[in-house]
């Protein structure tokens, strides 16, 4: 993250960070998006596939400190856009999310370099703590 954070862990706007978040699933978006705006995020965009959200944070990079991925997305699925925006940023912050408890895709993703892994459907006490780590680290 090439930015600058004041004493208090802020960007320089204020906020926590900035997020893109990519589900197929608009009520995914939405709740993810509401979750993190509610902590202080600001939400930069909100895609419905993987092809779109590689796009997407190459041009909004550098100013992504987050990126939630869903697993299951048409065009490209959330591993295939995780290995492409590590290829682009390997200093990328990466949140897999998905519908499924599969042991080896949470494996997969954390080897690959994803920061966590949060399974739906998504509980603000959960998942909050764990966006706020991501971002930190």
């Amino acid at each position: 993250m090439s930015y600058d954070r004041n004493d208090e862990g802020l960007r320089s706007d204020g906020s926590k960070g900035h997020v893109l978040i990519a589900d197929d699933a608009p009520f995914i978006t939405k709740q993810i998006a509401k979750i993190l705006t509610d902590d202080g995020y600001v939400v930069l965009d909100r895609v419905h596939n993987g092809e779109d959200a590689v796009k997407r944070y190459q041009e909004l990079y550098p100013d992504v400190d987050l990126v939630t991925l869903d697993v299951t997305m048409p065009k490209m699925d959330g591993l295939k856009a995780l290995e492409q925006i590590l290829a682009f940023d390997k200093e990328a912050h990466v949140i897999m999310v998905t519908a499924y408890g599969n042991t080896n895709l949470v494996k997969k993703a954390i080897t690959l370099g994803a920061k966590n892994f949060v399974i739906k459907p998504l509980k603000q006490e959960t998942v909050l703590p764990l966006f706020r780590d991501a971002t930190r680290k």
